[in-house]
């Protein structure tokens, strides 16, 4: 059977799945209600000196809400930020470390702490971001704020607090009733949402001659081929074979079975590249606000087509996928885990010797993942400083994109195979 007629036919998975399409076009409608006392005009002229700042960065996780000053303008990025907060910190404080080896109850708590902190970062950014507003201009002059003072903080930081967690709301709502993860779904809803646009622009240059029809072709066999080869390296796994010994339980042999413990190629996902980009845009981002001697060799050499920014972003990208990954995978838990149910790897005695084996894949698994990362996120400038194509999807959003579409389709699979067991269980009633 066509899985679409299966989605179809499946009252519950509708359902699901209309109620998130639902939650996210309250995310798109949301994203175009302006803070109060904005002036548009002046802050349209702004952000198109702001291109490639940490400003254009939020722009991109907020689906254009930072560029317009909306109630979302912060987005995810808050409670994104605090959630990795967490999990660094796990590491270095017992309790939380604690937490996180309870189960459901302990990921509750520190889900909870998670919030918490998604109001304290958020309000801080909303009232950076409101202070720096009202002493900016736009290039022609004009102020971006109609009415400076007091209430414009106050009023700018409640309704950017607000947005944000109704965004955090939004996106667990999705957990619990909808299809897929929520927070990565805003992410992408935003990132797809300006698709129509670069379509547009490819389009007017097709028709005023600025791309030839082989460019065109080029960058459409481009695009199809790198998003192949992000499917392929995502989906790409180490099998570590795991034996069971055979054991007598009241008077009954049992086990004796192999299993195998799969580790992703990538396992830091697209963590790595969102820290690159960030911290390479905070010198850029004060560089160009800056008419300094040094300010223009900031923005010279950090310039998107400058071969030391690439080389730096790919460093970066590398040196975050391995402390990203070292923070999130413990070899060591996982041996342990092994020994204390039976298991084993072939040829490596249990316990250290184990957590060694399987940090030593770990490594080289991660080696291969970052270099992929780093070519992905890098491979869109090199074509367009080099080679003259006109690609227009960044590594970051298209790694975005692809992977939470492949986690949608997962789940979608994951939930017509269940509904499949379910009716096959009603129907004979054992």
């Amino acid at each position: 059977m066509n899985p679409a007629e299966n989605i179809l036919k499946l009252p519950e998975l509708r359902r699901r799945i209309l109620f998130t399409f639902f939650m996210l076009a309250i995310f798109r409608l949301g994203a175009h209600i302006p803070v109060p006392g904005i002036n548009a005009v002046a802050l349209e002229e702004f952000f198109e000196r702001a291109s490639g700042t940490i400003f254009g960065f939020f722009d991109l996780f907020s689906g254009g809400a930072f560029s317009r000053l909306t109630i979302f303008a912060l987005g995810v990025m808050p409670y994104i930020s605090a959630s990795i907060i967490m999990d660094l910190l796990s590491v270095v404080i017992p309790k939380l470390a604690q937490l996180k080896k309870e189960g459901e109850r302990g990921r509750a708590e520190i889900i909870s702490y998670a919030r918490y902190g998604t109001v304290f970062i958020s309000a801080i950014q909303s009232l950076g971001l409101a202070l720096s507003i009202e002493a900016l201009r736009s290039p022609s002059g004009m102020s971006i704020v109609i009415n400076p003072g007091p209430m414009f903080v106050f009023t700018t930081v409640v309704t950017m607090v607000a947005g944000t967690m109704l965004l955090m709301w939004i996106g667990e709502q999705i957990n619990e009733r909808g299809i897929g993860n929520g927070i990565s779904l805003i992410i992408f809803a935003g990132i797809v949402a300006r698709i129509p646009s670069g379509f547009t622009t490819m389009l007017n240059l097709i028709r005023t001659g600025d791309i030839s029809l082989l460019q065109t072709l080029v960058i459409v066999f481009t695009m199809i081929s790198v998003i192949a080869f992000i499917v392929y390296m995502e989906l790409a796994h180490r099998k570590i074979t795991i034996n069971y010994p055979k054991r007598m339980i009241r008077g009954k042999l049992y086990g004796g079975q192999s299993s195998f413990l799969p580790i992703k190629l990538n396992i830091s996902g697209v963590i790595p590249p969102i820290f690159a980009s960030s911290l390479l845009a905070f010198p850029v981002t004060v560089a160009r606000f800056a008419d300094t001697p040094f300010s223009k060799t900031i923005l010279h050499y950090f310039s998107f087509e400058s071969p030391l920014y690439l080389t730096i972003y790919a460093i970066l990208i590398i040196f975050f996928a391995f402390f990203y990954t070292s923070i999130i995978f413990n070899p060591q838990d996982i041996a342990e885990n092994l020994r204390k149910y039976g298991g084993f790897v072939p040829g490596i005695r249990p316990g250290q010797k184990t957590a060694e084996y399987i940090d030593r894949i770990v490594a080289r698994l991660t080696l291969v993942g970052s270099l992929y990362l780093a070519f992905i996120c890098v491979m869109p400038s090199i074509f367009i400083n080099y080679f003259r194509v006109p690609i227009y999807f960044g590594g970051t959003s298209l790694l975005i994109v692809v992977g939470v579409a492949m986690d949608m389709m997962r789940q979608l699979e994951s939930f017509i195979i269940m509904s499949q067991y379910e009716g096959l269980l009603k129907k004979h009633r054992f």
